[in-house]
């Protein structure tokens, strides 16, 4: 009897051990829910669809994610400038805005594993004499602010002109008012074949990244749950084909960052 107790036993915290995190152990700021941060306004991440609602690829890893983990997506719509002020201030869970894993920004937050890699691009119109990523040196180049592309820019002698959204330098650069303009290569590629605009990618990548979810440190529990959907969503073919649809193939990282604790 004594034995087949501490079987039993064994087998149950066994269980528990190999079970992933409930809800109530997930650091969540609202029980069953997980609020998510995003612009919604930076095409193929994040933006609206023709009916309103939020799409892109961080939406739809986002909500899958959600779905896994049992827990109703709500999104909590920001500006870029601020989205370390409000997760600092737990005003959301994580933030799936496209932002590049980095060894700066791993002292501030807690990354999931990278989800996606992608690299930094030169966009200039069809035509320019700009035709590599060091000719940029002298010459205006748009940028959103407090980004990695305005890090590459400066350290590339350009002139930088910042905006809060990637969309309003895109349409900056079609009207002539900067030479070039550096931003995401998923991102820019996108753009200019769904909207048809009279710009080029310059050869050569000015950098190469792989982005995650930042989170407020202090939620390991959560942290790991979201890389456990997020492996598994990988492994199963889910992330492809919730992905390829917008811009022709699956972004996931062959080898994806992994989360500092």
């Amino acid at each position: 009897m004594r034995l087949k107790f501490l079987t039993v036993a064994a087998a149950v915290v066994g269980a528990l051990l190999a079970a992933p995190a409930m809800a109530g152990d997930l650091e969540l700021l609202k029980p069953g829910k997980i609020l998510v941060a995003t612009e919604g306004t930076f095409p193929p991440f994040s933006m609206r669809s023709p009916d309103g609602q939020l799409d892109g690829l961080e939406i739809r890893v986002g909500k899958e994610i959600a779905r896994r983990l049992g827990l109703q997506y709500e999104p909590v719509i920001i500006k870029w400038e601020a989205l370390l002020v409000g997760l600092a201030a737990d005003q959301y869970d994580f933030a799936s805005d496209a932002m590049d894993i980095t060894a700066e920004r791993q002292k501030q937050v807690t990354f999931a594993d990278g989800w996606l890699e992608s690299g930094g691009r030169v966009v200039v119109k069809k035509g320019s004499d700009i035709k590599t990523p060091d000719a940029i040196k002298g010459r205006v180049v748009g940028v959103q602010v407090s980004s990695t592309w305005q890090k590459l820019a400066e350290e590339r002698g350009a002139k930088i002109k910042t905006y809060k959204a990637e969309s309003d330098a895109i349409q900056d650069l079609v009207n002539g008012n900067v030479d070039a303009v550096i931003t995401d290569s998923v991102a820019a590629a996108y753009d200019i074949d769904k909207s048809k605009l009279p710009l080029e990618l310059v050869e050569g990548y000015v950098s190469h990244i792989q982005k995650g979810f930042p989170f407020k440190k202090g939620k390991p529990n959560l942290v790991a749950a979201v890389n456990k959907a997020l492996a598994e969503m990988i492994a199963d073919g889910t992330y492809a084909k919730l992905t390829s649809p917008l811009i022709g193939y699956s972004p996931a990282p062959k080898e994806p960052i992994r989360s500092l604790f």
